[in-house]
């Protein structure tokens, strides 16, 4: 999330005309055409973060920016060229880091909380925990995981660290209730 991708565009010969159909997971359907012989592009139910990416010398490519979880689809590249036909496809999984947050409840147990993770992240406890995490799925596909301290023993320390195990990273914290 918030990060540029670059799809890339594969073919040989001189294009003659190449087209993007972007197959978006909440169901819209964009495309983008571009014809050499007219030097004419058009677009069709595109979002305005997604843009060509001409470069002399290289393969035409599809620019993303700003990639959010509605941009998650599939893209395909359908190239007309002097070499023949030529077609790329993309599955474009978002990833979305929780926000982080560790505070003591009402009865002094710490709590460990993965805001808005795409997908949920994994929540463990130093020292280690009996405790289960509870997930709740958000309307924007994120999930949020919460997982509050419980052990019959902490030996003397009352310090207690909340571990976060995610694709897009890993984060600690740690705190004393």
């Amino acid at each position: 999330v918030g990060d540029s991708s670059v799809l890339t565009c594969l073919s040989k010969g001189k294009i003659n005309m190449l087209t993007w159909k972007i197959n978006l997971k909440t169901g819209g359907l964009c495309t983008l055409t571009y014809r050499t012989d007219r030097n004419m592009t058009h677009r069709t139910n595109c979002s305005d973060n997604i843009n060509w990416k001409f470069r002399p010398g290289l393969a035409p490519a599809l620019e993303i920016q700003q990639v959010g979880i509605a941009q998650e689809g599939n893209y395909s590249c359908d190239v007309a060229s002097t070499d023949g036909n030529f077609c790329t496809t993309y599955r474009l999984t978002v990833l979305a880091p929780p926000r982080l947050s560790l505070y003591c409840d009402e009865q002094g147990s710490p709590v460990c909380e993965a805001a808005a993770g795409k997908p949920p992240a994994q929540l463990s406890w130093v020292p280690g925990s009996s405790s289960s995490a509870e997930e709740k799925s958000l309307d924007n596909g994120t999930v949020t995981v919460l997982s509050k301290f419980t052990a019959c023993s902490t030996n003397g320390t009352n310090v207690t660290t909340c571990m976060v195990s995610h694709p897009a990273g890993n984060w600690s914290q740690s705190i004393a209730c």
